[in-house]
């Protein structure tokens, strides 16, 4: 019986081929937009851990274990003993590659005003083995150590009518509490992937940051990356036992998951994400529950004379539950196609987000790049599939109640 029901089922939906194509459709947009709604999500996610990994955190970060009490204040004089702290990390076997930084606010001074600044220490030779800064240059040069130069954000020397070659005179708050002031030669223009960064940034030769605030020789921190499959948060208890042991100074060493405003963001990003995911589904569940209702009702005629034909309630109820599964199988697979489709061409080209981030300091990319989800991929299209199927259940089984008098006398 169950296979009469299923051959009727196919010969009902090639019969109605407009109802049918409009129900498939319906389940088929939904399916691929929520297809798509996580690709981006599982993208942001990635992008997010990089950028910090690559420009703010490291994948765990080394400070004065007083630094984070006081980074408010801009505490400049509570240092790492950034050669000691190298001399400890080439021994550990985890670690893959690390930089000493230091980040610091500043203002510009630039024909008698003062504008605000953040501005990075940083060994361009070690650089090189973190983050690729030469790709990221738009002109000119990276600064060279031991030089008062400095390459700046392309969209902060736009706003402030700077080129390569300008003279910036550089004022903030040493380790001594006092002021000091050096003049620095723009040497290049970057443009990262975070707006924020190229909006508000400096770099400069660490050695020179750290003669101009009075350091000592010494850094901020020291942030490093570590070998894949390596997890961060073992990697950085092990790392902070060596220093402790090696250099008795108890070091703040954390990784990025735990650090305060960083990894959270990335949780909370998730979550929000995540909900407005299963709006979407939501949204697109009612449109399939309301097409599907709409379906049946409309063939409440159709009903009365199955019934006078003989077919049971249940034999109703199964029926549309076939002619609902086939068409929403066959349209969450083609919306699933093409969502997957859609994702990979956008996982290459990208999408372009760098004008709606501009002033935003948050650590995305301006250009998003989907990342598919094979696991979520596939509960989508069970998802779709039993969402649009059970759909035929509340109205069916209401139209299988009706006497096939009533039905006939349906309009």
């Amino acid at each position: 019986m169950t296979t009469k029901l299923a051959k009727t089922a196919l010969r009902n939906i090639s019969r109605n081929k407009r109802r049918s194509v409009l129900s498939g459709v319906a389940i088929g947009v939904a399916a691929m937009a929520i297809v798509m709604l996580f690709s981006l999500i599982a993208g942001m996610q990635v992008d997010m851990e990089s950028n910090l990994k690559s420009y703010y955190t490291g994948g765990i970060r080394i400070r004065n274990e007083n630094y984070e009490q006081y980074e408010r204040f801009n505490p400049v004089h509570l240092t790492v003993d950034a050669e000691s702290v190298q001399k400890v990390l080439d021994t550990i076997e985890e670690v893959d590659v690390y930089v000493p930084r230091t980040s610091f606010p500043a203002n510009l001074y630039i024909e008698g005003t003062n504008f605000g600044a953040m501005g990075v220490g940083a060994d361009f030779k070690k650089e090189a083995d973190f983050i690729d800064l030469a790709g990221s240059l738009k002109m000119g040069h990276l600064p060279e150590n031991g030089k008062n130069e400095m390459m700046m954000g392309a969209v902060l020397a736009r706003d402030l009518k700077l080129e390569i070659g300008d003279k910036v005179t550089i004022m903030s708050t040493t380790a001594a509490r006092g002021t000091n002031a050096i003049t620095l030669e723009i040497v290049g223009l970057f443009t990262f992937p975070v707006a924020a960064l190229n909006a508000k940034y400096f770099w400069a030769p660490i050695d020179r940051i750290s003669y101009f605030l009075r350091m000592n020789g010494d850094t901020q921190e020291v942030i490093l990356k570590v070998k894949e499959g390596v997890s961060e948060l073992e990697a950085a208890e092990a790392i902070k036992e060596a220093l402790k042991k090696e250099t008795s100074i108890n070091y703040d060493v954390q990784a990025f998951t735990e650090i305060s405003g960083t990894y959270e963001m990335i949780e909370m990003a998730n979550t929000v994400y995540t909900i407005m995911a299963f709006i979407f589904f939501l949204l697109g569940s009612t449109v399939i529950i309301n097409t599907t209702m709409m379906v049946i009702f409309e063939r409440m005629r159709e009903i009365g004379t199955l019934g006078a034909l003989g077919m049971h309630g249940k034999e109703l109820v199964r029926l549309f539950f076939l002619e609902g599964m086939f068409i929403s199988i066959i349209g969450t697979f083609i919306g699933v196609t093409l969502g997957i489709g859609f994702t990979l061409i956008l996982g290459k080209t990208g999408i372009d987000f760098t004008e709606s981030m501009q002033g935003i300091d948050f650590e995305i990319s301006g250009m998003m790049y989907p990342k598919l989800s094979i696991s979520k991929t596939i509960f989508v299209f069970f998802y779709s599939v039993i969402v649009a199927s059970l759909a035929t259940l509340i109205p069916s089984r209401k139209a299988a109640k009706i006497e096939p008098v009533e039905a006939l006398r349906y309009v």
